[in-house]
């Protein structure tokens, strides 16, 4: 992308770059249904051994008692669970680079960490966390994404640390907001979602982002640096096929000289 803006003639790209969808769960969805969103979670970000570009890797949860009973509930089936095969070794390597630096900007190791004995390429299922405070210190090195098994929680004292950390979040392909379905977190969906919907091409709401419908209502894209454009997606004809149009038009141009498919 870098390469073909600096030029004296830039050259329109349309790449998908990286995301690491980040997933909000209020305190009254973590109420009802902690242990499901466990599930849900840990099902998601396992799913062909995390290397989907919408896998959840980047979790914000309420820094309570129901916030950590969740965390410790995610670390455990992650932990248990048999880690899935990679796709090759520079996937493996790259991992170990990003946990190393989730880690030295103040990330907690809370399972895995390491690569897997062969002979297939695996990492083992990792969990980090980091406080809000220290997430807003160094957001852009704790958006470090690990295409692979490893995840980041963030641990938010409240609505307004959770807002001041939507405000550092990038581009990415989705966002998801769990919410409770009594209605008791609309006042904090209202707080969040319009930071959140300006950041993510795709807005979520209680369910994990791992699925892609084809069609042409879905926006597989995102803003920058999810993707290199944020008015194309990837999936669903017709508007994916515009990615790799260019716009032609002809003005008072006689009919005999228009390409055949022009001259109906």
């Amino acid at each position: 992308m870098d390469a073909a803006s600096a030029r004296r003639e830039p050259i329109p790209v349309f790449a998908e770059m990286g995301s690491t969808n980040p997933v909000f769960i209020l305190p009254g969805a973590l109420r009802e249904s902690g242990e499901s969103l466990s599930s849900g979670m840990y099902k998601s970000f396992t799913l062909g051994a995390g290397q989907f570009c919408t896998n959840p890797g980047f979790i914000i949860v309420p820094d309570t008692d129901a916030g950590r009973r969740f965390v410790e509930q995610a670390r455990q089936k992650f932990e248990a669970a048999t880690p899935g095969v990679l796709l090759g070794r520079g996937g493996r390597d790259g991992l170990s680079e990003a946990v190393a630096i989730l880690k030295k900007h103040g990330a907690t190791l809370l399972c895995g960490g390491d690569p897997l004995p062969g002979p297939a390429y695996r990492f083992a299922n990792t969990l980090l966390s980091v406080s809000g405070e220290k997430f807003l210190s160094h957001p852009r090195e704790l958006q470090t994404e690990a295409f692979g098994p490893v995840a980041l929680l963030v641990m938010a004292r409240d609505i307004a640390q959770t807002v001041a950390i939507i405000s550092q979040i990038e581009g990415n392909l989705t966002g998801t907001i769990y919410s409770d379905a009594a209605g008791k977190d609309d006042a904090d969906y209202a707080a969040i979602e319009p930071g959140l919907r300006q950041r993510v091409g795709r807005l979520i709401n209680d369910k994990m982002p791992t699925g892609v419908a084809v069609s042409p209502a879905m926006n597989h894209g995102g803003p920058f640096p999810a993707t290199g454009h944020p008015g194309f997606t990837a999936v669903g004809i017709p508007t994916s096929i515009q990615r790799f149009a260019a716009l032609h038009c002809y003005e008072n141009v006689a009919p005999s000289r228009l390409p055949e498919w022009l001259k109906s």
